[in-house]
């Protein structure tokens, strides 16, 4: 279903939705679509990989200490990891395997979703500055976001450079 006028150009459509969840989106233009609800399949599979990756997240917790008013290196590490893990099987699914409408919410809302933390982030950050550590909290902060940054990066980097690897093995 095309939606777009004369002169109007079309924004792509979310992989995991069926083509008839709703019709295209049209940047600039007037949002005349219904909401749009999840179906209970993808509900499923969301909340499946959310319950393993909490799980993961706790694993990690319990693996690694920190001071109470020291780096907070689980929650550091757990991000960087997802961070990482994001770029890398979101490259994978979207790039290497037939389309599915349960992996990617399963894997990158669900798991991952889970197993980072923003809200760990922003307490222990929070917690730094009223207990006198504003030093470590800006540390760990900007240690987070641009280590977070370019763990993705790092995560699309692998994938592609292995994809690339794959294919010249093959010739």
């Amino acid at each position: 279903m095309h939606t777009s006028g004369p002169g109007d150009r079309e924004l792509p459509v979310d992989p995991d939705l069926a083509p008839e969840d709703h019709p295209r989106p049209v940047a600039g233009g007037p949002s005349r679509r219904r909401p749009r609800r999840a179906s209970p399949s993808v509900l499923l599979a969301i909340a499946l990989g959310g319950a393993l990756g909490a799980s993961a997240r706790y694993g990690v917790a319990r693996l690694i200490h920190a001071a109470p008013d020291g780096f907070p290196w689980a929650t550091f590490w757990t991000n960087l990891t997802g961070s990482f893990a994001l770029g890398l099987i979101l490259v994978a699914i979207l790039e290497w395997f037939p389309p599915t409408r349960y992996l990617r919410p399963f894997v990158a809302t669900g798991f991952l979703g889970a197993y980072t933390t923003c809200w760990a982030f922003a307490v222990e950050t929070d917690l730094l500055v009223k207990n006198g550590h504003a030093a470590v909290a800006v540390a760990y902060s900007v240690a987070s976001l641009g280590g977070g940054i370019l763990a993705v990066w790092a995560g699309i980097w692998t994938a592609r450079a292995v994809r690339l690897l794959e294919r010249g093995s093959r010739r």
